[in-house]
């Protein structure tokens, strides 16, 4: 069956445009696309195979090189003088499951020992090289893995190294991810990697809807036929490619341009150099693709609207995007000065605009405003957080076996050697000196003859290596009344945002479980997105009683539903409260009830409690779950180490 045809999508320009600069320009870094469920991503990169030039690659070589440039350093190599043929560019899907091992390529350790020789066996960047390479759902891919095809990406080769052998090969595909924010975002030191982005959404139009459900049920109906229908727009746009890619060396990048460029990146305040390289790049691809052999100011437009809004994110919690004000203010302060027909001096010319003047805030109250209603019998109110800070690291005790991560100690497939696995594991990296020992004794039995191992599969040995994990981190937050002064509030949300920031770097998954007035509630699902974490927090309202019980019982059974879907994710639960519980008969006896159900646990209390008076409720709370108590001015990681610099300060 043939794909959806890629001039069949409807809409999505900017993912069209991104896509073909992309393929025009490979050194522009690819293209990640960011977009809701349904909105075609996948089929238009699955498309956009089609519409580029064939390759000649030498016959034989698993590393498809050009016969009229063969890399001199291929594993198949050499090439002088082979024949070659030509055939389709190809795309490359990456599974989110992939291991390293068939991403980058492998060594053959038996044959290495035993006849010592390097037998390499290429991975799917080798089969990407002069083509595509898709990732859906790149954010849920491991870290690791995302870093080594960016670096390849870039790089253009893919270097493998193996118990003190090195083999490298070329690498150069044009890099497509595809993600939906709700699932988490890419760190933002991935981010800058991919060169363009683009968000994409579905139509609000009722027609262009319309048309997008008709063209889908006829592919599904008749797809050659379809197909058919496109073949000569997509055949017009492959030959219109091909034309920028030949006329692209040959495009001037002016310093006007550049100096376009230079001061839009410096607006922006985006880190780094990359942004200004990429842009450059994307500017005389889309120069190269209207035909042009010269970087016009619409040139850079576009290619700031593509090469910037991911950059500008400075945590988690930012949307991405660009401002077209601050875009156009930009372009133009880059443009020189042009003298007044009668007089250069001050003084002459029209009169500047007046930037406008900030609004007074009168008799408005200070702080953020509030929205007030009568629920569950109390005062609901919302109050925002205030800036966030360093959070204290706690971690699941014991050792673990889950996602890699930088949380808790976990047996991985990386980081330091520890051990070897028994003789039954098949999985992971060999053990050298382990496989050695465990072949040496056999091989006068088995007739060695000379300097080389007789090795036979059951003597490899893998590696028991510890690393990090990444955990499940559950939040349940009493919103009731006796949370609902401003400032503790304000306080309260600071905190738990800052843990949200320390859960997104480590690579955790989260969840909201928030109680206030008879009931609970699962504000989030447990999910990988912390900024969808951070939105419903920082929403969210307080007021009524204190269920304490029905809390911890709802937070109980989303934690046993998560052991069901991700069993090897171990839970950090983190309860933010002020330890009263007042909702309901025998609300304390209930809340210590429910407790119970939550021993085994790692589990932080967070003790929300302040004034002079105070119960030490939330102390109690925590000794009843097995949980470390902290209060809520100590979560920050200053006020740890500023505890120890006052006690060393008095011992000395």
């Amino acid at each position: 069956m043939k794909p959806y045809p890629f001039t069949a999508v409807v809409g999505l320009p900017d993912l069209r445009l991104a896509l073909v600069l992309s393929s025009i320009s490979p050194a522009v870094g690819g293209v990640l696309v960011r977009g809701e469920k349904g909105t075609a991503k996948s089929t238009m990169v699955r498309a956009l195979a089609g519409l580029l030039p064939g390759v000649d690659v030498v016959d034989g070589c698993r590393f498809s090189c050009d016969p009229a440039a063969p890399d001199p350093l291929c594993p198949d190599g050499p090439h002088d003088g082979a024949s070659g043929h030509r055939r389709p560019a190809k795309l490359v899907e990456l599974p989110v499951g992939a291991a390293e091992d068939r991403v980058i390529g492998s060594l053959h350790l038996e044959r290495a020992l035993a006849e010592g020789v390097t037998d390499f066996q290429p991975g799917l960047l080798a089969a990407a090289h002069r083509g595509l390479l898709y990732v859906d759902e790149v954010n849920l891919l491991h870290d690791h893995l995302v870093d080594t095809l960016l670096d390849a990406a870039a790089m253009g080769r893919a270097t493998v190294e193996r118990e003190g052998v090195s083999v490298s090969h070329a690498a150069r595909f044009v890099l497509i991810g595809t993600m939906n924010p709700e699932e988490g975002e890419l760190r933002p030191q991935l981010l800058d990697r991919f060169g363009l982005t683009v968000e994409v959404a579905s139509s609000r139009d009722p027609e262009q809807r319309v048309e997008v459900v008709r063209r889908r049920l006829a592919y599904e109906a008749d797809p050659d036929g379809f197909a058919a229908r496109y073949a000569e727009e997509d055949a017009r746009l492959a030959e219109e490619i091909e034309s920028a890619q030949k006329l692209l060396p040959s495009v001037k990048l002016p310093d006007d341009a550049l100096r376009q460029i230079a001061e839009i990146c410096a607006s922006f305040e985006v880190d780094g150099m990359r942004a200004d390289i990429v842009t450059a790049r994307t500017a005389v691809a889309h120069a190269a693709w209207a035909g042009c052999d010269e970087v016009t100011t619409e040139d850079v437009r576009v290619a700031a609207r593509l090469a910037l809004p991911h950059r500008r994110r400075r945590n988690p919690f930012d949307a991405p995007g660009i401002s077209e004000e601050q875009l156009e203010q930009a372009l133009q302060d880059a443009q020189p000065p042009e003298p007044g027909p009668e007089d250069d001096g001050p003084g002459s010319g029209s009169t500047p605009e007046e930037a406008p003047q900030e609004v007074p805030p009168g008799d408005a109250p200070q702080g953020q405003p509030q929205q007030q209603q009568q629920q569950n019998g109390g005062q609901q109110k919302t109050v925002g957080a205030g800036e966030t800070f360093k959070a204290k690291v706690f971690r699941v005790k014991g050792t673990g076996e889950g996602e890699r991560g930088r949380r808790s100690r976990a047996l991985t497939d990386s980081g330091r050697t520890i051990g070897v696995q028994p003789p039954c594991v098949r999985d992971g990296r060999p053990h050298l000196v382990a496989t050695v020992k465990a072949a040496a004794p056999p091989q006068q039995a088995r007739g060695r003859d000379g300097a080389a191992l007789k090795l036979r599969p059951e003597d490899l040995r893998y590696a028991l290596r510890e690393g990090r994990e990444g955990n499940l981190v559950l939040f349940c937050v009493d919103a009731s009344g006796s949370m609902g002064a401003k400032t503790r509030m304000r306080e309260v949300k600071t905190a738990v945002l800052s843990l949200l920031l320390d859960a997104y770097q480590r690579r955790d998954k989260v969840g909201l479980v928030t109680f206030r007035g008879s009931e609970a509630e699962l504000a989030l699902p447990p999910t990988i997105s912390v900024d969808a974490a951070a939105s419903r927090l920082e929403g969210l309202p307080t007021g009524g009683r204190t269920p304490l019980a029905e809390g911890l019982l709802e937070a109980a059974r989303v934690l046993r539903v998560e052991e069901i879907r991700d069993p090897r994710r171990r839970p950090l639960l983190v309860v933010v409260t002020d330890g009263r519980a007042t909702s309901g008969p025998d609300a304390v006896a209930r809340a210590q009830a429910a407790a119970g159900l939550l021993a085994g646990v790692t589990t932080v209390v967070m003790d929300c409690e302040s004034g002079k008076m105070r119960l030490g409720l939330a102390a109690d709370l925590a000794v009843h779950l097995g949980a470390e108590h902290v209060p809520l001015a100590d979560v920050a990681a200053e006020s740890l180490a500023s505890a120890v610099r006052a006690r060393t300060g008095r011992a000395a």
